[in-house]
């Protein structure tokens, strides 16, 4: 396959799909998304891709195994995504918390990051081997919530990817979901922020009460002439900022 614009060629070994549940037993129960998050412009997955340079400190320890397990402790405090979305009358949306777990990938890449260049720039042509897609299905219904791939690369790098459920989750969460992750693969017991589900207090009353128009919801006639052809596209990297 090739990447960008280099003749650069790779295999990725994928092993077969499994499920990671929460490492103990979490709460069974059904939990009701807020009203916000039953838009039909919510109902999709998204794409997440996190790329690793070898850490010498890491040397004897497999990303892989380390990032499972870590996966496994984090849903115990974020135990909804171990469930499954049901949807209800009027395609009412809710979380129905059995523990079944996530999709891990567990694969391996014949390349190093060094070989990538000095730039990846999304989406390169081989990501469909790098980012696991989410299986055809009745959607987003009855279907796990987050698809993780771990891929190791042959100079001890990793990339890491996933698909996770939109209405589920937004960018602060993602955010949030992530570095509690990332502090349980470095050995915490919880996460520094304690994940919150107060999605009721975005419920409507019963029976509704309208007190304002809300026209950010308002269909309008797009009356501004495309320029697709004149876009550009650039990708910009963030680091840290100087202390």
């Amino acid at each position: 396959m090739a990447l960008s614009s280099s003749s650069l060629m790779f295999t990725v070994r994928r092993c077969e799909p499994e499920l990671v549940a929460p490492a103990v037993a979490t709460p069974h129960e059904l939990k009701l998304l807020s009203d916000i998050d039953d838009q039909e412009a919510l109902r999709f997955y998204i794409p997440m891709i996190y790329i690793y340079r070898n850490e010498p400190s890491m040397e004897g320890k497999d990303p892989v195994e380390v990032i499972r397990g870590a996966l496994a402790q984090t849903l115990v405090f974020y135990y909804p995504f171990a469930g499954r979305l049901r949807e209800g009358p009027n395609r009412k949306l809710m979380v129905d918390c059995i523990g079944e777990g996530v999709i891990f990938i567990e694969a391996d890449a014949d390349v190093t990051l060094d070989q990538f260049g000095d730039s990846v720039i999304p989406l390169f042509p081989c990501i469909q081997q790098l980012l696991y897609d989410v299986p055809a299905s009745d959607g987003i219904i009855n279907t796990p919530l987050l698809f993780v791939q771990v891929t190791r690369l042959k100079c001890g790098g990793f990339i890491l990817t996933g698909n996770v459920n939109h209405t589920m989750i937004d960018g602060p969460g993602v955010s949030q979901f992530m570095n509690a992750w990332a502090e349980m693969a470095r050995g915490a017991h919880k996460p520094s922020v304690l994940p919150v589900w107060r999605r009721e207090i975005f419920l409507a009353r019963d029976p509704p009460r309208i007190t304002r128009n809300h026209r950010e919801y308002e269909q309008i006639e797009d009356t501004i002439t495309s320029k697709e052809d004149e876009m550009v596209l650039r990708s910009f990297f963030f680091s840290d900022p100087p202390i």
